[in-house]
């Protein structure tokens, strides 16, 4: 009788393992990333990284695209993503509203990120590299209001060397909403300033986009930590152990040129939550973290 028991338990425990290991297969994961350019070209750039991911974690997985920066932040906390691309500031209040959250990977260009301060031809700023104090009074566009590169980091020099806030150091100041909108905005005037991630604009440039005779690089901060991949804290339970590391693995063995000419990246690294601390106290320190 004992050995009846034993068996049909190790029977029971098997099928239980089985009917887990099934449930875990049929787990759709699913990432998002903020939307720092146009909606078509963010479609094109993760729908090939939902397909690598697919090959490389042997589950079905799917990328959603959002709205906003606040939509990405959302939907991490809520689980209805696992995975997300976030800039610097917006992985850091993500992490914090989801303890056990982790940065994976970064681009190697994100550990040497810039923002550049871009002026309407007209404006008669020009290039310096010491902050172009002359800009006080001018109109300014900010990118998303969550955005590291497009409103934190510039807003810290703006602040630093100003020594006012952006509402108080100019005639008017927006947010455009993303990069490639900012571009837009001060190359047509509707801004005289502006605050842009620097890969958008190099890519931007190199692809024919911005005319020089009308918008220019008038300044650059110096370098801070970026974008990054951050995972919750909780997929090795919902989708089997190991998970995370396999994740971490698969992004930083991102090879392939049509990947990684998307983002634009040369390669990805490590990356550590304790990278993005000196973001995390910037926006402490300006008032954009409680």
């Amino acid at each position: 009788m004992k050995r009846l028991l034993s068996t049909t338990g190790k029977a029971v425990a098997l099928l239980s393992m089985f009917f887990v290991s099934a449930l875990q297969a049929q787990e759709t994961f699913t990432f998002t990333a903020i939307p720092d350019q146009d909606e078509t070209r963010l479609q094109e750039r993760f729908g090939k990284v939902a397909d690598y991911l697919e090959k490389e974690l042997g589950v079905e997985v799917n990328y959603i695209p959002v709205k906003s920066y606040a939509a990405a932040i959302s939907a991490f906390r809520n689980n209805q993503v696992q995975l997300a691309w976030f800039g610097g500031l917006s992985g850091v209040r993500a992490r914090l509203l989801v303890p056990g959250s982790k940065a994976l990977a970064q681009g190697y260009e994100d550990q040497f990120f810039k923002t550049y301060l871009i002026a309407n031809a007209k404006t008669g700023f020009s290039a310096s590299k010491a902050f172009p104090e002359d800009i006080a009074g001018s109109s300014f566009t900010f990118g998303s209001k969550g955005s590291t590169s497009g409103r934190l980091m510039p807003e810290f020099y703006i602040r630093e060397h100003l020594n006012a806030a952006p509402k108080d150091a100019f005639k008017r100041v927006g947010f455009s909403g993303d990069h490639s909108r900012t571009i837009s905005l001060v190359q047509s005037g509707a801004y005289e300033v502006g605050a842009v991630n620097y890969k958008v604009w190099e890519r931007e440039l190199a692809e024919g986009k911005i005319d020089t005779s009308k918008v220019e690089v008038i300044w650059s901060t110096p370098e801070y930590p970026d974008y990054q991949w951050s995972i919750r804290g909780d997929v090795d339970k919902r989708f089997g152990a190991g998970f995370q590391q396999k994740v971490q693995t698969a992004l930083l063995n991102i090879e392939q040129p049509e990947l990684l000419k998307a983002f634009p990246r040369q390669s990805f690294v490590e990356a550590e939550n304790s990278f993005y601390q000196p973001i995390e106290d910037t926006a402490r320190k300006i008032g954009l973290l409680d």
